[in-house]
């Protein structure tokens, strides 16, 4: 049986899976089992089998990243469960990190990188998201949750929690109901993965489209909910001004990709405000 299972989701991400498991499989010891869940791509994946003969790749034909980890965790009956993002390159000691921290706590997250796939200089959405994306660490001390792009666990905690719940934001979902449960989440800085930026504004719009609708799904439906939930909206507006400086003060930015950041934090927010109150008054997006 092995110590512990690498998941890795995938849909139609060939090159990024790839990357991902260049830099993994060299840290592979014979008591680590990997596995890549693919969604039913319509992209050939002989490739990836013919790099990477020791990776088990199964196939969970219903969509969503949330039903393909839960069918990784069902295929392995290691203790440890590792989950892991097709789109992200682990640091070349990450599972030895796993292994030294995996016991600070029943759930730990680590730390997201963030990196450019294109040459300088950023786009308003990798400039945006440079500033902006992944801040792990303060999801997990402030918000109570990990991204699920580096997340461990054990075998026990997710007996006790259960499956991940498609169509809503799972990690937030998962982590919540495992502290509830009593168990212990903690952020590990030496454990840590690097996510590549967003290209530009229609990529960055689907997932925060993705995440608004997701998120409408963990709130109540009633008048008091929806009230709350379009004050969240307009408070967007709001924070247009107040998270400028981040922006302003973000030593990796220069002056065009500042005036690009803060473009699109202003277009996001707003964007997002827009969502929202639709969302409260009924509309679906």
């Amino acid at each position: 049986m092995p110590d512990a299972a690498v998941i890795i989701p995938h849909y139609n991400d060939i090159q990024r899976l790839g990357r991902c498991l260049d830099a993994l499989m060299p840290q592979v010891t014979s008591d680590i089992e990997v596995i890549v869940v693919d969604n039913a791509s319509t992209e050939s994946l002989a490739g990836v089998r013919a790099a990477h003969p020791g990776v088990r790749i199964v196939t969970e034909t219903r969509k969503g990243a949330a039903l393909a980890r839960n069918r990784g965790v069902a295929e392995t009956t290691a203790p440890w469960i590792y989950f892991l993002d097709c789109d992200c390159v682990p640091a070349p000691d990450w599972l030895a990190a796993a292994g030294r921290v995996r016991t600070r706590g029943d759930l730990v997250g680590g730390t997201i990188t963030l990196f450019d796939e294109t040459p300088g200089p950023r786009s308003g959405a990798e400039a945006f998201e440079t500033v902006f994306a992944f801040n792990n660490r303060s999801y997990v001390e402030t918000k109570g949750f990990s991204v699920t792009a580096n997340l461990l666990t054990r075998r026990e905690v997710w007996d006790a929690v259960g499956e991940f719940r498609p169509g809503l934001s799972e990690d937030l979902d998962w982590c919540h109901r495992a502290r509830s449960k009593g168990f212990r989440l903690v952020h590990a800085d030496d454990l840590r993965v690097a996510h590549p930026t967003r290209a530009d504004w229609p990529a960055l719009e689907r997932k925060w489209l993705r995440l608004t609708a997701e998120s409408w799904e963990l709130r109540g439906k009633g008048p008091t909910a929806r009230a709350l939930w379009a004050a969240r909206g307009f408070a967007l507006i709001a924070s247009i001004a107040m998270h400028a400086p981040k922006v302003l003060l973000h030593t990796e930015l220069r002056g065009p990709e500042r005036r690009a950041a803060l473009a699109t934090l202003a277009r996001l927010r707003l964007r997002r405000c827009g969502w929202m109150l639709g969302q409260a008054l009924g509309r679906d997006l």
